[in-house]
C-alpha cells in the first residue's frame, strides 16, 4: 500500500494541532492568527542578497537602494548573481550601499555562480546554516530567516531574534527578556519540536496583539 505524500500546507495544519494540544499559550495565539502562511519561496540569491543590503536599515531606504541597484542593472527584477559580478564595484557604491555590503553581495554572487550554493536547499538546517555563515555578511540570524521564510523548514527556532524574545516575554509573563538559553527551555517543556518555526511565525504575529 502505497504511503500517502503529505503537502506542505497539510504539514502546517498539522503543526498547527500539535502545538495547540501541547502549549496552552500557543493554542490562544493560533486560534487569534490562524492559519500559518508559511511557503517554500524560490530566488534564493535574491533574498540573501536583500537580507544583506537591508541589514540596519530601515525598509523604505533599504528599498531605495534595491531600486537603484535595478536601474544601474538594467533589470525589472532584482539582479541576477552574474549581474552582480559584472558591475563595478563603485557604481555599487554610488547606489547607496556601504563598500562592506558592496564586497558581502560580490561575495555571495560569486559562491552562487561557482555552485557553493546550488544544492542547499538538499542540505540539512545545520548544513545549511553552516554554509550561509560562511558568506561574508550574513550570520546565525540571517541563516534562521533563510531556513523559515526561504526553505520553509518547520523546526527553527531563531533565539537570538529580538522579535521572538520580546513575543516570549510578553506571552509567558516573563519579567525580563529571555536569553537564548531560557527560549530552548520554554521550547522543549512545551513541547515545540519538530514544529518550533511555526511556533515561531505565531509568536510573531501575536506582537501585533493589544
Amino acid at each position: 500500500m502505497e504511503s500517502k505524500v503529505v503537502t506542505y500546507g497539510e504539514s502546517l495544519r498539522r503543526a498547527e494541532r500539535a502545538l495547540s494540544r501541547r502549549d496552552p499559550v500557543l493554542r490562544q495565539i493560533i486560534k487569534r492568527h490562524g492559519p500559518c502562511s508559511l511557503r517554500p519561496r524560490t530566488r534564493h540569491f535574491e533574498i540573501l542578497a536583500r537580507s544583506i543590503v537591508s541589514q540596519q536599515l530601515s525598509t523604505r531606504v533599504a528599498d531605495t537602494i534595491i531600486a537603484r541597484l535595478k536601474r544601474l542593472c538594467a533589470t525589472r527584477g532584482f539582479p541576477t548573481a552574474q549581474q552582480i559580478l559584472a558591475t563595478a564595484d563603485h557604481d555599487m557604491r554610488a547606489v547607496g550601499m556601504s563598500w562592506g555590503k558592496v564586497a558581502y553581495v560580490k561575495d555571495l554572487a560569486a559562491r552562487y555562480e561557482r555552485g557553493d550554493l546550488k544544492r542547499i536547499s538538499r542540505s540539512t538546517d545545520e548544513q545549511i546554516t553552516e554554509v550561509l555563515i560562511e558568506v561574508k555578511g550574513v550570520g546565525a540570524w540571517t541563516a534562521h530567516m533563510f531556513l523559515i521564510f526561504a526553505l520553509g523548514r518547520l523546526n527553527v527556532l531563531p533565539v537570538g531574534d529580538l522579535g521572538i524574545r520580546r513575543a516570549i516575554e510578553r506571552a509567558y509573563g516573563l519579567a525580563v527578556l529571555p536569553t537564548a538559553a531560557e527560549i530552548e527551555t520554554i521550547a522543549a517543556e512545551r513541547g515545540w519540536s519538530p514544529y518550533c518555526s511555526v511556533a515561531s511565525w505565531f509568536l510573531w504575529r501575536s506582537l501585533g496583539d493589544k
